[in-house]
């Protein structure tokens, strides 16, 4: 059973992960557009968040292999990466949807 800090601490690293980041007010740019952020830096940081997640997971499982490592880092790290691919699958589902209600807009 989890212990009340491991929970804290996991939570903690959770916050830190790149979905809830995008979530964020972006500074104003410099361009001076100033409507916000381009559409595609927050895809590119998506991703970029997720495939990081990732690689975290494998550099955990990969320790724990070795002996270098505890198990309950490669859980944490793991369950890590889960929300983000989940949080990435659920954004995918918006786009396409938002795309096909477009195309279905009578011209």
């Amino acid at each position: 059973m989890a212990t009340p800090s491991f929970a804290a601490g996991a939570y903690a690293s959770i916050q830190g992960m790149g979905a809830g980041n995008l979530m964020r007010k972006p500074l104003a740019s410099a361009t001076g557009a100033g409507d916000g952020p381009d559409f595609s830096s927050l895809i590119s940081k998506a991703l970029e968040a997720t495939a990081d997640a990732g690689k975290k997971s494998d550099t955990q499982t990969a320790n724990v292999a070795a002996g270098r490592s505890d198990v309950v880092d490669v859980v944490t790290a793991v369950a890590e990466s889960e929300a983000a691919i989940e949080t990435l699958v659920a954004v995918r589902d918006k786009i396409i949807a938002a795309y096909e209600e477009i195309m279905r807009m009578p011209v």
